[in-house]
């Protein structure tokens, strides 16, 4: 028997080619994202005593060169997709990038303050309590690898919204979410507290993210394609069951809304907020919450906004528990950094009044009339420099144990700190949505683009939790101003029935001491934009809408 030879298999040319990338137009996201691997090149490289000066300038470079090139891109009208279509570069993308890179600067400022005292760990990986802790503080250790980790949070807070697919918006994701965990964990005070909401964090976001995932692989097996136009084309020939789309939206959904601090996705933000270093905080809660709203109004508007009537009626219920949780539980807060977190859960309540508009210019809005997205792009304005401004505030307030976090000890600062008292309420008054404050501005346009959508009743709802809001920041200018510290002492030593209880609130009173000029001017800045906004709302009401709508 003989053997024939196989016939030779036929070799098919396969070529490789390199995408083709428009540099200039992902210039703002590859200047933040090389000034972050800079910045830990000088960790590395760079002695201990000159590390802070240097982190410092280099931060403010990347950042001042990334939105010079953001406005550059924007004025002249470089828009589409790029990077092989994996972004979407768009009016929305460069509001959101603008403001993301302006609020992210404001807030890394207040991470180099040493005026009053660093905010964070001297050595995050000692024991809390330890000798080696204590050596470290006497020799003045600082991290100031929080610089770059804090750069590399904005890089991907900055894809997060531009990311024109589910897996590079999973990757944005990451980015984002990775440097916050640690930067959570580096309190000075507070350790146990610190590491704690670092370790919940990031175990809470490692599940969101897994949900999160799980609805990309689910609305892949519907659509076959991961990206947002080819999930809406699917949608829309009406070919493919419902089942997976349902489940991957609905997964979808929960991985979003927990990065925005959502009900009932919302458990790890008081605590968190707490916890973290409070120029952490106030940079987690601005700038976050920002790329999270964009992240969904992105997927929600492009790629699932053909089903809206299966989505609207949930995202309406989901923000009516938000902005009713967000307030009430707020009233009952002792502590004022997790006062702003449910404070920060009932603003997203707010936004997603409009969200559940759901329309954009080009969509059948009426011309000239508020959308969904423009509204929601300047409430994110109004709520983010209120929300820097009064966390960078609250780093200076001081009492006898150091930052004084307690509503008990800010009990007549109007009286010892008038100053910080009278700019701290214009902060309050701005998130209570007062008449002449950007809050007020804020809150009529997002109710003004929900009732253009139809959501009649839940604009109706989201006025009554508005009030009810409002009390408990009306309560804290009261303790500020109208409170005698020496009454609540006696108040508190009466109900305690313990000689000393007045005594230990009377050493606890706190007052504002002078930072260094870089907390200055994140307070001025979150200052002058809550009250121009309130005042002189126009030029940003018209930048937002001529933003236009998310390209496909």
């Amino acid at each position: 028997m003989s053997l024939t030879p196989p016939m030779p298999l036929e070799i098919l040319p396969f070529e490789i080619s390199a995408p083709d990338l428009d540099y200039q137009i992902l210039a703002p996201f590859l200047l933040v994202f090389v000034g972050a691997c800079l910045g830990v090149l000088v960790e590395a490289l760079v002695p201990r005593t000159m590390r802070r000066l240097i982190q410092l300038v280099l931060t403010a470079v990347t950042v001042v060169g990334a939105l010079g090139a953001t406005l550059l891109n924007w004025n002249a009208g470089r828009t589409g997709l790029a990077a092989v279509d994996s972004l979407a570069i768009d009016g929305p993308t460069y509001f959101m990038w603008t403001i993301l890179l302006v609020f992210g600067a404001v807030s890394i400022m207040t991470f180099g303050e040493q005026r009053v005292g660093s905010a964070f760990a001297a050595q995050a990986a000692t024991v809390p309590g330890s000798l080696a802790e204590r050596q470290a503080i006497e020799s003045r250790v600082e991290h100031t690898e929080v610089f770059p980790l804090a750069l590399f949070a904005l890089s991907g807070m900055m894809l997060f919204p531009a990311s024109n697919d589910l897996l590079t918006m999973f990757v944005a994701l990451e980015i984002l979410s990775l440097p916050l965990y640690l930067l959570c964990g580096l309190a000075r005070r507070r350790r146990l507290l610190s590491q704690e909401s670092a370790l919940k964090y990031f175990l809470l976001g490692a599940l969101s993210s897994a949900i999160f995932l799980y609805g990309v692989a689910l609305l892949y097996g519907y659509a076959g394609s991961f990206e947002l136009s080819a999930i809406d084309e699917t949608l829309r020939a009406g070919t493919q069951s419902s089942g997976l789309l349902l489940a991957g939206m609905g997964l979808l959904g929960i991985g979003l809304l927990f990065k925005f601090g959502a009900v009932p996705f919302h458990s790890w933000t008081p605590d968190v907020y707490a916890g973290a270093p409070t120029p952490v905080t106030g940079f987690m809660a601005a700038c976050t919450k920002i790329a999270a709203a964009g992240a969904l109004l992105r997927v929600f508007y492009v790629a699932l906004g053909a089903d809206r009537w299966d989505w609207q009626p949930l995202m309406s219920i989901v923000a009516v528990a938000t902005m009713a949780l967000g307030s009430v539980l707020a009233i009952t807060q002792t502590d004022v950094k997790r006062m702003l977190a449910y404070s920060s859960i009932a603003h997203a309540g707010f936004i997603m009044t409009a969200f559940v508009g759901a329309s954009q210019a080009g969509t059948g809005a009426p011309a000239g009339s508020l959308t969904s997205v423009s509204s929601v792009l300047f409430y994110l304005v109004a709520y983010g420099a209120a929300t820097i401004g009064a966390f960078a505030l609250v780093t200076t307030v001081r009492d006898s144990t150091g930052e004084a976090t307690l509503l008990s000890s800010w009990v007549g600062l109007g009286q010892r700190s008038p100053g910080a008292a009278v700019v701290f309420s214009i902060f309050l008054l701005s998130f209570a949505g007062i008449p002449l404050t950007s809050g007020f501005i804020g809150k009529w346009t997002v109710f003004a683009a929900a009732w253009n959508g139809g959501a009649h009743w839940l604009v109706a709802v989201a006025v009554v939790i508005s009030v009810v809001a409002a009390y408990f920041y009306i309560r804290v200018i009261v303790l500020m101003f109208f409170s005698d510290p020496e009454a609540a002492a006696a108040d508190d030593a009466s109900t305690s029935g313990a000689g000393t209880g007045g005594l230990l609130t009377l050493e606890r009173t706190a007052q504002a001491v002078r930072p260094q000029i870089t907390t200055y001017v994140a307070i001025g800045v979150g200052l002058v934009a809550t009250v121009a906004l309130g005042v002189f709302p126009g030029p940003l009401l018209d930048l937002a809408q001529h933003a236009g709508e998310f390209i496909r």
